[in-house]
């Protein structure tokens, strides 16, 4: 059965994540999944907004605090932060993780394997005994 709604389109993964990510960084403070619904247009279910934001928190990304009855929630990653994370959790899914490492920094171009070196060089990682991590992550 063909879906006749004007406009209608899947939307990809993570786009929705990455657009309630955008709306919670435009709000002023934490905002309710009501705040959140609106400022996209209102499109989407109330549900559907909450099942999003859930998500985000478990990855890390939003945090939420007791408004009342509900939550309200704030942003605390970025779009890069949670692409990051996907990443991550692609790579956890793999048992040879040199060999998707060196798959992927192969495919990298010039530019792009350029600022991957720099960025470790930055880290530390290059650096006999470095980690790979930011400095200051992970350090208790």
């Amino acid at each position: 059965m063909a879906d006749h709604r004007q406009g209608s389109r899947r939307r990809g993964q993570g786009e929705l994540e990455a657009l309630v990510l955008s709306a919670l960084a435009e709000a002023d403070g934490p905002a309710t999944a009501g705040w959140v619904q609106e400022r996209l247009g209102g499109d989407l279910a109330y549900t559907t907004v909450i099942t999003i934001l859930t998500r985000l928190l478990a990855k890390g990304a939003v945090t939420r605090e007791r408004a009342g009855r509900s939550f309200a929630w704030t942003s605390a990653s970025d779009q890069a932060g949670l692409a990051a994370h996907r990443m991550r959790r692609v790579l956890d899914a793999e048992s040879d993780r040199e060999a998707v490492l060196a798959s992927f920094v192969t495919g990298l171009g010039p530019d792009d394997e350029r600022l991957l070196r720099e960025l470790l060089g930055q880290t530390g990682a290059a650096e006999p005994g470095g980690t790979g991590r930011p400095r200051g992550e992970g350090e208790d």
